[in-house]
């Protein structure tokens, strides 16, 4: 294993042992602890400590050791504890939050780049739409070119917003994606009212329509929070 790929491969499983709760907030551990857990050497383990210091998961002090942080110091929107989470027990919780921010951005992304968007990103959007009806209609909904194709659908809805914040979101939407298609929520034959509005947005993107763009942009993600949205109590 190459060396980048060793370091991912420890980042993702000390990681994941955080995420999950398997390691849960105060526990401390040692670099001689984890050198020998992991079967990695002291400046491996220094390195992966210290990205998930950076990404707020655990503290290292001297004499004390590595101790690891409660949820509330993570940093929720970076893409590699959303995979973490989306592969743990609390899969289900994480991709409904993750949804409810999608329901709260796309929309809006939606109306700016009916407004702002240049007319190659325009174009490029109604020809993603397009190939994703292409895609559903022949039954690859749970196909990679499928995800593919959503994703850069979604990335692109919302870098053309023009607005540098929303753009920054695009890699946790992808991660979103990613993770409905690998726990198994997406049907290989995809709602028609799904790709309808997928076309819709971009038509109304292509036209300069913010309100049709905000409408049916809404109706996507809207689709999808109730596929994930747990019944209402007492049910």
């Amino acid at each position: 294993m190459h060396g980048v790929e060793l370091h991912g491969a420890v980042l993702d499983r000390l990681g994941e042992s955080i995420a999950s709760g398997t390691r849960p907030p105060g526990t401390v551990l040692t670099l001689a602890g984890l050198e020998e857990e992991l079967g990695a050497s002291r400046t491996l383990v220094r390195e992966v400590v210290r990205v998930l210091e950076s990404m707020g998961l655990v503290e290292s002090r001297r004499r004390v050791g590595v101790t690891v942080l409660p949820p509330e110091s993570w940093n929720p929107f970076d893409p590699r504890l959303i995979r973490w989470r989306l592969g743990g027990p609390g899969r289900a919780a994480q991709l409904l939050d993750l949804t409810e921010l999608r329901s709260a951005i796309e929309p809006v992304a939606a109306r700016l780049a009916a407004v702002r968007a240049g007319d190659d990103e325009r174009a490029r959007l109604a020809g993603l739409a397009a190939r994703l009806r292409e895609l559903g209609e022949a039954g690859r909904g749970t196909d990679p070119e499928y995800l593919a194709v959503d994703t850069a659908y979604h990335r692109l809805l919302l870098e053309a917003s023009g607005n540098p914040m929303l753009a920054a979101l695009r890699d946790v939407v992808a991660e979103v994606l990613s993770g409905r298609t690998s726990l198994g929520l997406m049907p290989a034959d995809p709602e028609p009212a799904a790709l309808a509005h997928h076309e819709a947005t971009a038509a109304a993107v292509l036209a300069g329509d913010p309100a049709a763009a905000e409408e049916h942009a809404r109706a996507v993600v809207s689709e999808v929070l109730g596929d994930v949205q747990p019944p209402p109590h007492g049910r």
